[in-house]
């Protein structure tokens, strides 16, 4: 059963004297449990169709169906909602609240969606833990190298149980070592609590781990290869 469904999907950006086609006609499902990497060039489009996906931007024509609902056809408010539960991202910055912990960034969004406060400490806790920061929970981010800063953003990205986690460039500011040890995290959520992970990435090392890679070029896809288990070890 998809989770996502795609469907000629286009963003056009008229800022240009010429028209831009970020995105064009693209078709595309993805299933729960998916460790997906959607690569390409600059430029290809992998950030808008991404930001479509998550509801950042309205597509100019097709739709992103996320569990049966058309993304297009919510209100403001109700995309805002429908991301805090539905979606986790972890974006290239980091994006992390700097006057905030560690505890204090994680248990945020749980603090939005009004979870008791035993509940969310627990659940806050637990995921520090699974990305190796139990001990790591009263820091600020100022006081975490970056790898650690990333590992924070992916524990806030699962905090509200999404459906889905949408993690655009999240190694670009990281070294081989803390790559490492994200994608190990990361692939490791995904086996053990079928957490579906979406990649728009050019690091070669996320490709290698992704057990689908999705190629675009001038906004279309020209490759969509499934591998199997064993490769993507």
């Amino acid at each position: 059963m998809s989770i996502i469904e795609i469907d000629n999907l286009t963003k056009t950006y008229h800022d240009t004297e010429i028209p831009v086609h970020a995105v064009n006609g693209v078709d595309l499902s993805f299933e729960k449990g998916e460790f997906t990497a959607i690569v390409g060039p600059s430029g290809c489009g992998k950030t808008t169709l991404m930001n479509m996906i998550g509801g950042l931007e309205k597509p100019s024509s097709g739709h992103v169906i996320v569990d049966g609902s058309r993304m297009s056809e919510l209100s403001s408010n109700q995309l805002i909602d429908f991301r805090l539960k539905n979606i986790g991202f972890v974006f290239q910055a980091f994006n992390l609240i700097p006057v905030l912990t560690a505890k204090e960034n994680v248990a945020f969004i749980m603090e939005l969606q009004n979870w008791k406060k035993k509940e969310m400490d627990q659940r806050t806790i637990s995921l520090l833990e699974s990305v190796g920061l139990g001990d790591k929970i009263n820091s600020k981010p100022n006081q975490l190298s970056g790898g650690q800063q990333q590992r924070v953003a992916v524990a806030r990205a699962l905090a509200s149980k999404p459906k889905f986690v949408l993690a655009d460039e999240p190694t670009a500011n990281l070294d081989s070592i803390a790559t490492n040890q994200l994608l190990e995290i990361m692939q490791s959520l995904n086996k053990e609590e079928n957490i579906t992970f979406i990649f728009a990435t050019h690091d070669q090392r996320v490709m290698d781990k992704a057990r689908r890679v999705i190629t675009l070029e001038d906004g279309k896809v020209i490759s969509d290869i499934k591998k199997s288990q064993q490769s993507s070890q």
